[in-house]
Formats: C-alpha cells, structure tokens, sequence
C-alpha cells in the first residue's frame, strides 16, 4: 500500500518568468494564484476558468487540475507540489 505521504500536497515550489524559484505553502499559494487570477479580464482567463463564478473557485480548480497558468505571451506561472521532508 503505497504510504499517505506521497499524495499530500503541503509546499509546493513556484516557478515564474525572470524570478528565482520559491518555495510556498498550500495556503500561500492559493493566495499567490488569487491574486494573480484578479489581474485578468474574465474574457481572458482560459475558458475553462471562466465558467466559475469567484476567484477562491478558480484558484481552487488550477491547483486541482492543473500545475502552470499562462499570464501573457513569454510569461507563466507555474507549480509542483514538493516533499520538504523525508
């Protein structure tokens, strides 16, 4: 049976255009793609995005199905959940 450990997804490493990679909780995270996500125009978020009705949601779902969000042309947002621990 494979160990509980290998599925929490606690720290998460973050990866953006031209910064250096960090290292952030769940929490902050959601945070982070929260307030990323209230800089776009809802006609320009992915369109699978656009079908929620509040920013808490759409974070929510690209933590849940995805691990990188496009912000403009050359710019992303990307992460990967991590294991700080052994």
């Amino acid at each position: 049976m494979p160990d509980p450990l290998m599925y929490q997804q606690d720290h998460f490493v973050v990866l953006e255009t031209n910064q250096p990679e960090q290292f952030l909780t769940l929490s902050e995270l959601l945070e982070k793609l929260k307030t990323t996500l209230q800089q776009f125009i809802i006609t320009d978020l992915p369109p699978d995005l656009q079908n929620f009705d509040t920013v808490e949601a759409q974070a929510q779902y690209l933590l849940d199905t995805s691990c990188k969000l496009d912000i403009a042309p050359g710019q992303y947002l990307q992460w990967y959940a991590v294991r700080l621990e052994k």
